[in-house]
């Protein structure tokens, strides 16, 4: 089926596409940075170097593949291509990429782990409540 899949360009053949960091981050922790303390705002931020606090973001967090987060997170969207460890907690989704790894416990709207992810830790999905209308 796999080879089916591929043949018709549904499928990667089990080779993982490159992380390629947002070009719109706000704010953007460099490589070889090493940051302690918290993180609070909106817009979309990009962590390429190490962090160890707490993120509350109104945006989206992305973790690049070097970077290393010890943070319980709390943002609209967070994608992992790094290391995390920590509880995330995402309105919208949770994404690991194949380069990413996660030690701690998940609450999210969406979950997705690529093949090579490395997982441990408490997993709920479920959908945020629709709004109610008068």
């Amino acid at each position: 089926m796999k080879a089916l899949l591929r043949f018709f360009g549904l499928a990667d053949g089990g080779q993982s596409a490159a992380y390629a960091p947002p070009s719109h981050a706000s704010t953007v922790v460099g490589a070889g940075m090493s940051v302690k303390g918290e993180i609070k705002g909106e817009g979309v931020v990009l962590v390429l170097g190490a962090f160890e606090g707490d993120i509350v973001l109104d945006g989206t967090l992305h973790v690049g593949p070097e970077a290393r987060i010890d943070a319980n997170i709390t943002a609209t969207a967070i994608v992992v291509a790094g290391s995390v460890r920590g509880n995330l907690s995402a309105d919208t989704r949770v994404e690991i990429q194949a380069t990413g790894s996660l030690t701690g416990s998940v609450r999210s709207g969406s979950f997705t782990a690529a093949d090579g992810a490395v997982v441990k830790g408490d997993l709920w999905v479920e959908p945020p409540p629709a709004p109610v209308t008068p």
